[in-house]
């Protein structure tokens, strides 16, 4: 028997409304743990970091709720970098997509370079200077890597710059054409980012998912999902509605993470984004999605 250890992170600080801080209690009552068990896991369940709603901050319009955000992602770190420094794996619940940044900081702090393998449509590689939208969800990985225009005190909060070094992340699942804009598209040429589509990663999930993770290896790495990348009308789970009839079904996710999770070197797993508001407009999406995480956490021989 394999140990995962469960964490929630119930944030939407940094998002761009409220919704996601519920998403962890979701996650637990559609049945996670006990899908978890039945996989073969020793289930050990951290509770709760701080939780944390979104509201406009209007002192920072173009970095909302930042002090807020970098307190989740310490909170995160901390924890993260116990379970991983003991040599378990753990499962992070959140929460919008910056919890991908504790959750390699963590991996740092225990002593590892971290690697990730980021599933979004999006990049989220864009800075306060670079949009006004004010979501820090849609600019965690240009924290990660340090990027120009970036808000320093979170950059500050990841320990040593960058988190991230472009050789150990790649991104899987993108719609470049649709949901992605120029400033992140240079920086994704300059820095010679892997990057996987959302048209392969629907085509072939796992070869599609072995592609991605073989590009940050070797060492330990971490997966994180923003539930965004799969189709809004198969699973209606995510705060952004927007992916309609485009990306992978839960089922075509489900075979990704499996492929991912089966490595020896994934060490931790951080899902975002979802929103149970969303989700009650199926109420069968969540269970399916739990039952896949259980069906892809099950290690093989």
């Amino acid at each position: 028997m394999s140990a995962i250890n469960i964490l929630g992170v119930p944030s939407s600080a940094g998002s761009y409304a409220a919704g996601q801080e519920q998403a962890p209690a979701a996650l637990r009552a559609a049945g996670l743990l006990a899908a978890l068990t039945e996989s073969g896991h020793e289930v050990r369940d951290h509770g709760d970091l701080t939780e944390q709603a979104w509201r406009p901050d209007r002192e920072r319009p173009f970095a909302q709720n930042l002090l807020q955000v970098v307190q989740s992602v310490r909170e995160l770190t901390d924890v993260a970098a116990a379970v991983l420094g003991a040599g378990e794996r753990i499962l992070v619940l959140g929460g919008n997509c910056t919890i991908a940044l504790g959750t390699c900081a963590g991996m740092r702090l225990a002593g590892s370079d971290p690697g990730l393998v980021y599933i979004d449509r999006h990049f989220d590689l864009n800075t306060p200077q670079s949009t006004t939208e004010g979501a820090l969800d849609w600019m965690g990985l240009a924290h990660a890597l340090d990027l120009e225009g970036t808000a320093p005190e979170l950059v500050d909060a990841l320990g040593p710059r960058p988190l991230l070094r472009p050789s150990r992340l790649s991104f899987l699942g993108v719609d470049v054409a649709g949901e992605t804009i120029e400033w992140e598209q240079a920086w994704v040429e300059q820095l010679a980012l892997r990057v996987v589509s959302q048209a392969e990663l629907v085509r072939a999930p796992a070869r599609s998912a072995a592609i991605a993770r073989d590009a940050v290896l070797p060492g330990p790495f971490a997966v994180h999902v923003d539930v965004d990348v799969l189709d809004f009308i198969d699973a209606p789970l995510a705060e952004n509605v927007n992916g309609r009839n485009s990306g992978p079904t839960i089922e075509q996710l489900e075979q990704a993470l499996a492929e991912l999770w089966n490595h020896p070197d994934c060490r931790a797993l951080s899902i975002g984004e979802l929103n149970p508001v969303h989700a009650a407009a199926d109420p069968d999406s969540l269970g399916r999605f739990v039952a896949a995480l259980g069906r892809a956490l099950t290690l093989r021989d």
